[in-house]
């Protein structure tokens, strides 16, 4: 009997975040929250795969239309074709490995490279007081690196002080800007000045992702490697300039994660893999971590800001490494329970409530804006307020239901409030 796919079921999720970066990943990434879980059933009983992917923050979603391509084929036919989606080829690889008891790293067509893979806790934009639990808690679960997310609005400097204070010398940090430093001008003096702390390990995107020469320059100027996510347009530029020293590897499926982790490997370039998920997308990290010779820095899937991650057995994780699941497909259990725990309507999507924000700028001024998107395009893009300035924080302003809020949050809302 040839093994073909009966049915696709898709469940939407949404999924807690833990309690402590709850308030800060409802700021701007609630809608990480919201999980699809993809069931790949087949005239095989028993035998089914699984697959997950964020539909509101993935490189492709999986469609009905997908779904029909893969219905009555044998899952091997199609596995490999990213345009799938990310849950649904996840699922079919989970399936085929399972099928031929073998784990997913076997069928990715490259040697396995490495059996652990280092991975980092992730933080959204937080005060330093919370990133210094943030990393106590990941020193505990066994991480020794640390992503977050650097911004205007809190002190860069006081961030890492703060958590070099609680962890050893051997845990680093990758400093992600998204461009928000701007210019090689206004990045220099920041980068030189963190230069000093042995705790950084990358910069990431610092300036425009477009800015080649400003890359360039800046390079030649600070002691630790520059990254930029891959850009299939200016990774040629990139190269014979050597402006970058390596990528950020996401959006993509397996294709084309594979020809970006061979790509770098023929420049010698290291890469770092960012596959945002649960726990079935951190397992299916590591495979892809496990064939990849320059996945060298730590990969981040986001797995530490769910309060569930939604398997039956943890993933592995020591002394600042992820174990590669070694048991056929994904090499974990999904925990069919959750489905009925976190399950919401499909299409649902994240409303967080409005929140007023104050931009402390650390000498006394104070700008007000209604919402995130607000403050990010005005740092980012209008240019007037300082990239990095000493002291900055940020200050929340839930909506309580008065009719003060309102007033001060439509004021803010047609145009940014100095105090």
């Amino acid at each position: 009997m040839s093994l073909r796919v009966t049915a696709v079921e898709r469940v939407t999720l949404r999924v807690p975040f833990t309690e402590r970066s709850r308030p800060w990943n409802e700021i701007l990434v609630s809608k990480f929250a919201v999980v699809e879980v993809v069931r790949v059933r087949t005239n095989s009983p028993g035998l089914i795969g699984y697959g997950e992917s964020l539909p509101h923050y993935t490189w492709a979603r999986t469609t009905d239309a997908t779904v029909a391509r893969v219905l009555d084929r044998h899952p091997a036919e199609l596995m490999g074709d990213d345009s799938l989606g990310a849950g649904l080829q996840m699922a079919l690889y989970d399936l085929v490995g399972k099928a031929l008891g073998v784990p997913v790293y076997q069928l990715l067509g490259q040697p396995m490279v490495r059996q652990w893979c280092p991975l980092a806790w992730w933080s959204t934009k937080m005060p330093a007081r919370v990133l210094a639990e943030e990393a106590k808690d990941a020193l505990a679960d066994g991480y020794l690196a640390h992503k977050l997310k650097a911004r205007p609005w809190f002190d860069i400097h006081e961030q890492v002080a703060a958590i070099s204070a609680v962890t050893p010398d051997t845990y680093v940090l990758d400093l992600d800007w998204n461009g928000m430093l701007r210019t090689p001008g206004e990045a220099v003096e920041v980068l030189r000045e963190l230069d000093r702390s042995p705790r950084v390990g990358v910069y990431e995107s610092p300036v425009l992702q477009s800015d080649v020469a400003g890359q360039k320059a800046l390079r030649a100027r600070v002691d630790r490697p520059l990254a930029e996510h891959y850009n299939k347009t200016l990774f040629p530029v990139w190269m014979r300039e050597d402006a970058i020293d390596g990528f950020v590897s996401c959006n993509a499926g397996v294709a084309g994660t594979i020809a970006q982790g061979l790509q770098a490997a023929a420049f010698n370039k290291d890469l770092f893999l960012q596959i945002v998920g649960p726990g079935l997308t951190t397992a299916w990290t590591l495979h892809l971590g496990a064939v990849l010779t320059h996945a060298r820095w730590p990969a981040v899937t986001c797995l530490n800001i769910y309060a569930d991650d939604l398997i039956t057995t943890p993933i592995e994780i020591s002394g600042g490494y992820a174990r590669v699941p070694e048991s056929p497909g994904l090499g974990v259990e999904f925990d069919e329970e959750a489905l009925e725990r976190w399950r919401v309507p499909d299409g649902f999507a994240t409303s967080p409530s409005r929140k007023l924000l104050g931009f402390h700028l650390g000498d006394g001024r104070v700008r007000r804006y209604a919402g995130i998107e607000q403050l990010f395009e005005e740092c980012r893009y209008v240019g007037n307020l300082p990239v990095q300035p000493r002291g900055a924080d940020l200050e929340v302003q839930e909506d309580d239901g008065t009719a003060e809020f309102d007033r001060r949050y439509r004021e803010a809302e047609r145009a940014p409030v100095w105090e």
